[in-house]
């Protein structure tokens, strides 16, 4: 039977946190205000390293700009910001580490707290496609965000309710985990690091060092 892999993106993946990075990228293109939309987003980033974030409120914070902007003109934003703030951070480690499940049959899956525009295509450049991505899904009706959460975020306990529906799936074809590995840098993954059977913490956080420490899980230093 073939294991699961779950990836973390953000500071496991990554280099950088790329719900973040993004919105640097909008700051510094213009394309908001830079002042109010800067603190805002510094603000809800210091929330997510505390493991106080609202993650529906700070979602509908990002897709309010994408809400602004034709759906033509996000796609072009979005492959400036990857080819100038994501392919720089991919950490090489993460790609060996992904290849290697894949050569050894496994499924990998990339699962993030960040929405689903700006994850899909940066786990494409990992090898991982949009049907092996858990993404925090943002509203599209007509072809345009409506500034909305479609669905539960995909962060803390939500991360598990969006895996167990995808291991369901499998399993109605007929496929069964061997194991399930989890890769985090964050203890706000905490409940997916203890719901898998085997947990590798990624240049953890001191919360997660900690926590890898007393449960025995490994840590490893992936940064470039």
């Amino acid at each position: 039977m073939p294991n699961l892999a779950l990836f973390d993106l953000d500071m496991t993946l990554l280099n950088v946190d790329s719900d973040h990075s993004w919105g640097q990228f909008i700051v510094n293109k213009g394309l908001v205000d830079p002042q109010v939309y800067a603190d805002a987003n510094d603000k809800f980033y210091q929330d997510y390293i505390a493991g106080t974030l609202d993650a529906v409120e700070y979602n509908e914070f990002v897709s309010a700009f994408l809400h602004t902007q034709t759906m033509a003109d996000l796609h072009a934003y979005r492959e400036e910001y990857l080819n100038t703030w994501i392919r720089p951070n991919m950490r090489t480690k993460g790609m060996a580490q992904i290849n290697q499940h894949k050569e050894a049959g496994d499924v990998v899956v990339v699962i993030s707290a960040t929405n689903d525009f700006v994850v899909v295509p940066i786990a494409g450049l990992f090898g991982v496609d949009a049907d092996h991505t858990l993404a925090t899904k943002l509203e599209i009706i007509d072809n345009h965000y409506t500034g909305k959460v479609a669905d539960r975020p995909n962060f803390k306990e939500g991360k598990i309710y969006h895996l167990t529906n995808l291991i369901k799936a499998y399993q109605d074809k007929g496929v069964q985990f061997d194991k399930l590995i989890a890769y985090s840098d964050s203890k706000n993954d905490l409940p997916l690091l203890n719901y898998a059977d085997e947990a590798v913490c990624i240049t953890p956080d001191a919360i997660l060092r900690s926590e890898a420490e007393k449960n025995g899980w490994r840590i490893e230093d992936w940064s470039l």
